[in-house]
């Protein structure tokens, strides 16, 4: 259970969200821990009962701040559109690790402010860990007791540690790490390359895919951030939010934010 907050927060109820969050955590782990079944949506990903009942859970208690959200598990009601503030959850993000059972999946919930990421909250259900950041307020994790993280303070990118995608990883990635002449290179799932960015386990994590959507970095911009971290788009572009279309269309970039430019330069020089 997690009895205190790391920061006075400026969401009154931010104790709340995060019960909320540890509860769809442990639905999560029960379908988890059952032989469930898999369904695919429109778009062909994946959804399983855990993405439906954890989304159910984190609707009712972040419907009580009066915030509108946006959830990648319903319908996208464009009224969105006129508020200043948001909440953006993903009940499930890697809905395929969970179904691999690889036990590398998060719930994610960000708060977005002026098209801004300004809350990140991410809960790691099989480690029962969570990372919590506000904008100001640091960043930090909780496993025993809170602990603030922080990036490294690596600045040559060719010894950094690379985080790639389990299952996604294109050929123009793999050619952008080795013009960043990178070998140490883990794959690991869902947000959690992020967390491990932000915690200072690795430097860098990039996707050229125009898939990703705004519940998939919503939360994590702002704990990477706040980490001492960099999440832009491919071409240094800060991310924005809670607009008419919530693909980022053009990839992904993050790293500990000394090696931002240097990848940044890399990225420019391959697609020159």
């Amino acid at each position: 259970m997690i009895s205190e907050l790391p920061f006075k927060s400026t969401i009154p109820e931010l104790g709340k969200i995060i019960e909320g969050v540890l509860k769809a955590g442990e639905k999560v782990i029960e379908v988890y821990e059952t032989d469930f079944s898999t369904e695919k949506k429109d778009d062909d990903s994946p959804i399983t009962q855990a993405d439906i009942e954890s989304n159910k859970i984190l609707k009712e208690v972040l419907g009580e701040t009066g915030i509108t959200i946006l959830s990648e598990e319903d319908v996208d009601d464009k009224k969105r559109l006129s508020n200043d503030k948001i909440w953006i959850i993903d009940p499930l993000d890697g809905t395929t690790d969970f179904v691999n059972r690889t036990g590398e999946f998060t719930i994610m919930v960000g708060l977005v402010e002026k098209q801004k990421s300004v809350l990140g909250l991410i809960y790691w259900p099989t480690k029962k860990k969570m990372y919590l950041a506000e904008s100001g307020k640091g960043a930090f994790c909780h496993d025993e007791e809170w602990e603030k993280i922080e990036t490294t303070m690596m600045s040559e990118i060719q010894n950094c540690h690379a985080l790639v995608s389990r299952h996604h990883l294109s050929e123009k990635e793999k050619k952008l790490l080795d013009e960043m002449e990178i070998s140490v290179v883990t794959s690991i799932g869902s947000s959690l390359k992020v967390t491990e960015i932000a915690s200072g386990n690795a430097e860098i994590y990039l996707t050229t895919t125009n898939k990703m959507k705004q519940w998939d970095t919503c939360a994590s911009n702002c704990i990477i951030s706040e980490a001492g971290g960099k999440m832009t788009d491919m071409s240094g572009n800060d991310l924005v939010y809670n607009t008419e279309i919530v693909n980022h269309e053009n990839g992904i970039l993050v790293t500990n934010g000394l090696i931002h430019q240097d990848a940044l330069d890399a990225i420019s020089r391959l697609d020159s």
